[in-house]
């Protein structure tokens, strides 16, 4: 199993230094959210996109790929009734497939609850249409590029649009694409009825990416989630992508985040290793 990290916990930290402390630590890599370095994706250059990928190889790391990306964008919206933001959204979709092969990523985790949300009389089916559409452009470059698009289901406090993993998946079959999957959200998950275990076997081999929290918002160890039986499934289902820290609240700070969140991920996830 790989380890990732999300680069968002390192508020105010330059890229380097947040690279440095992860390889320290012992993550094989890192998942970057793009506004820690632009609003859009579109303002980084080529020579933004070079340095980020040889910064995280300088310190040992491989880029996982990108998330949160549509956060701090203007006028975008997967689900909007409007057709022109719905055809910038797609565009903006293959950019971002683009930024992430540049930078030597290999998923795009498509959350960003806010710029899907199903607008008042918006059905289920409109909004799926017309996201389909948004994605059809990107997914036809992530199929060119070696990038795979994974849809986030998330749960019904944040968004309206997809909220369960078995209503992304079936999205996901619907559109047929080897560069179209979804990602698996231990903190999203625990807002469903389904055992996480069930939902990881079930989902298999249709998820490309893992993020690993707690429903407590924090990293995996920092609540009450027991991620052995978690494990366990990824195992049985031959998953051998990345398992990434992805935090929501950081209090504790980016150095005990990042060594106690792999700590317990080692004692979980590795045959042998103890818990600190």
């Amino acid at each position: 199993m790989k380890f990732a990290i999300c680069n968002e916990i390192f508020q105010g930290w330059k890229f380097a230094d947040a690279c440095a402390l992860a390889a320290q630590v012992g993550y094989d890599a890192i998942e970057i959210a793009p506004f820690t370095f632009r609003p859009s994706v579109t303002d980084l250059s080529a020579a933004d996109r070079t340095a980020i990928r040889e910064t995280a190889a300088r310190a040992g790391l491989e880029v996982a790929g990108l998330h949160w990306v549509l956060v701090q964008t203007e006028g975008l919206h997967l689900t909007s009734p409007d057709p022109e933001v719905r055809a910038r959204t797609a565009k903006y979709f293959v950019e971002l497939v683009d930024c992430c092969a540049d930078v030597g990523g290999r998923v795009v985790v498509v959350g960003s609850p806010k710029q899907r949300n199903l607008a008042e009389g918006v059905t289920p089916a409109e909004g799926w249409r017309w996201a389909a559409e948004c994605f059809r452009d990107a997914g036809r470059r992530a199929e060119e590029r070696g990038v795979v698009l994974c849809l986030e289901p998330l749960a019904p406090a944040e968004t309206n649009f997809v909220n369960t993993a078995a209503e992304a998946l079936r999205h996901v079959r619907e559109f047929g694409s080897s560069a179209f999957k979804i990602i698996l959200d231990v903190k999203a998950m625990c807002s469903e009825a389904t055992p996480i275990p069930e939902i990881i076997r079930a989902a298999w081999p249709d998820f490309a990416h893992f993020h690993a929290n707690d429903r407590n918002l924090k990293g995996p160890g920092f609540g009450d989630v027991d991620f052995h039986p978690i494990a366990a499934a990824l195992r049985d289902v031959g998953y051998h992508g990345y398992v990434s820290v992805e935090v929501f609240n950081f209090e504790e700070g980016p150095e005990a985040i990042a060594t106690r969140s792999l700590e317990y991920l080692r004692h979980v996830f590795v045959p042998g290793s103890s818990e600190a």
